[in-house]
């Protein structure tokens, strides 16, 4: 029995005269995940992409990859059989045999792209729908809200049996958004806000800012974990990891406690600027999500935007925190955001802080300090790691 696996676009089939380069990039985003599992070959025809294993590839592990490649709205594993109505018959029966055993009712639906074939859609829903019950007395035909459901599609060139179709990433290919650098913590926030970006195309380069002797080494491979958590989905990237601990060490002794996180979040951005252009990135990315800390008011985030030139994306700005988690378990990063290692922005908290700056005084704390200097020191100590999804 040839097992496939089947694929339908998702967004992507609503591209006009670019579409080919979607499909290109998804196609190749396909093929870099599954290659590692052995070969397999992977073509596109009528909007449905094929994945179809050489002898000793794994299947199953291709699924749970092809699961996380954003672009693909839905997928299933199936049977290919030969386009002639017994075959499709008994190959339905066979494949499927453990779910409609399970089943009290079904139904069958078809779609048939082979407009040569013999029998209609209706007609082959009858056929396999009539063998069926002959060979599983334990089912019953239900067309509104059936246990399982039957789907048998005729192509130009083979005939495929599959039960369900399961939903996945949905999205566009990542590489069709551009590039862009997220600033990345250990909390919860940042790696949502980096898998809805990747989710919509955008290619991530990560800023990481450590405070080493006040933050651990272990805090630092957290955010290495989590990129990968997040790297099943948006692929490979770099993580550009900062010493910031003297920057913040300036700021704390020569700048009002209470301005402190904005006049801190001001110099992120122009260090993870200077790495974002360096990267030719052409946006900066943060979990930021309105009113949710003193830092992420409307006065505290415009006071932010001032210090950098390149567009900043917050995906997260309109979720609140039971949202955020909710998505956080569904991508698998909760778990590792929460791991009890502090980042950067909790070691300085102050007691007080504005939460409604204005600009004019923010500029004039920040004259105390030598920016270019110390922006100089911390990036010429930049930390390089290359990160790989997980396996």
């Amino acid at each position: 029995m040839k097992e496939v696996i089947l694929i339908k676009l998702g967004e992507v089939v609503l591209k006009g005269l670019n579409r080919r380069s979607f499909e290109d990039v998804l196609l190749r985003n396909i093929r870099r995940r599954i290659t590692p599992l052995g070969g397999f070959d992977v073509r596109e025809i009528q909007s449905t992409v094929y994945v179809t294993p050489h002898d000793g590839a794994d299947i199953a592990d291709a699924e749970e990859k092809i699961a996380k490649v954003f672009g693909i709205a839905a997928y299933s594993r199936a049977c290919e059989t030969q386009k002639e109505i017994h075959a499709i018959c008994e190959s339905a029966a066979n494949y499927l045999h453990k779910e409609l055993l399970g089943a009290k009712t079904f139904k069958v639906e078809c779609k048939r792209s082979d407009k040569k074939f013999p029998l209609n859609s209706p007609q082959i829903c009858t056929e396999v729908g009539a063998y069926l019950l002959e060979r599983f007395p334990n089912l019953k035909v239900d067309v509104n809200e059936p246990e399982y459901t039957v789907r048998v599609e005729v192509r130009d060139f083979a005939a495929y049996v599959h039960g369900n179709s399961l939903r996945g990433a949905g999205g566009i290919p990542v590489g069709t958004g551009g590039k862009a650098a997220i600033l990345i913590s250990g909390g919860i926030d940042s790696p949502v806000a980096a898998w809805m970006m990747a989710r919509r195309g955008v290619e991530l380069t990560a800023v990481h800012f450590a405070s080493p002797p006040y933050t651990s080494e272990r805090a630092e491979q957290k955010v290495a974990d989590l990129l990968r958590s997040v790297g099943e989905y948006a692929g490979r990237m770099t993580m550009f990891t900062v010493p910031f601990a003297k920057v913040q060490e300036e700021i704390m002794a020569k700048c009002p406690e209470e301005l402190f996180t904005v006049i801190m979040r001001r110099f992120m951005m122009r260090a993870a600027e200077q790495i974002a252009e360096r990267e030719r990135c052409g946006a900066l990315i943060t979990g930021e999500s309105l009113g949710q800390v003193a830092s992420q008011t409307l006065q505290a985030i415009a006071c932010t935007d001032e210090a950098a030139h390149m567009p900043v994306f917050r995906p997260l700005i309109g979720m609140d925190k039971v949202d955020i988690i909710a998505l956080a378990h569904r991508i698998g990063t909760y778990d590792l955001s929460i791991l009890p290692y502090e980042d950067c922005c909790t070691v300085f908290t102050p007691r007080h802080p504005r939460t409604r700056p204005a600009l004019k005084f923010v500029l004039q704390a920040e004259e105390a300090l030598d920016a270019d200097a110390l922006l100089e020191d911390c990036l010429s100590h930049v930390k390089i790691t290359q990160i790989h999804p997980n396996r």
